[in-house]
């Protein structure tokens, strides 16, 4: 038995049935690999999900390199995801830090100040976790409003 989702079409009431039970999209296979980013809009949202940038370099996560800078490769990682979609990070309407060590919160505070210089902060939640992929210290998921 195949996986299906309904999809209930508020308008005419007319019900249609998508096949979930092909193949996983590259997107899907980069993500669940653990050390790809990317970001997805919602229907017609004007909402864009960035997930799983991590301090990494052409797929190699940077776990040796002080949290400072791994805090600074992840947010380089999602400017040009945003930049793609022609937004900025002033753009941001909510930001999520994972961080493997809490006592970091400082330093990765000092970097997003930063970052953040010429913007309004996006509401931002700080979730302290046992382990991220590759080893990193620090993961950041983002959500934008497209205009």
């Amino acid at each position: 038995m195949s996986q299906t989702t309904r999809e209930i079409r508020a308008e005419t009431s007319d019900e249609t049935t998508a096949d979930l039970g092909s193949r996983p999209s590259r997107e899907s296979k980069r993500q669940r690999a653990g050390n790809e980013s990317f970001g997805a809009r919602t229907g017609e949202s004007d909402l864009v999900f960035f997930q799983g940038a991590l301090p990494d370099v052409n797929g190699d996560v940077r776990s040796d390199e002080p949290v400072e800078t791994q805090v600074s490769m992840c947010l380089d990682r999602l400017e040009p995801m945003l930049e793609n979609r022609g937004a900025t990070l002033g753009d941001l309407v909510k930001v999520e830090v994972r961080l493997t060590d809490l006592d970091a919160l400082e330093t990765v505070d000092a970097v997003y100040e930063e970052r953040f210089e010429d913007v309004e902060f996006p509401p931002r939640s700080v979730v302290g976790v046992c382990a991220l992929s590759g080893g990193a210290a620090v993961r950041i998921d983002a959500v934008a409003a497209e205009e």
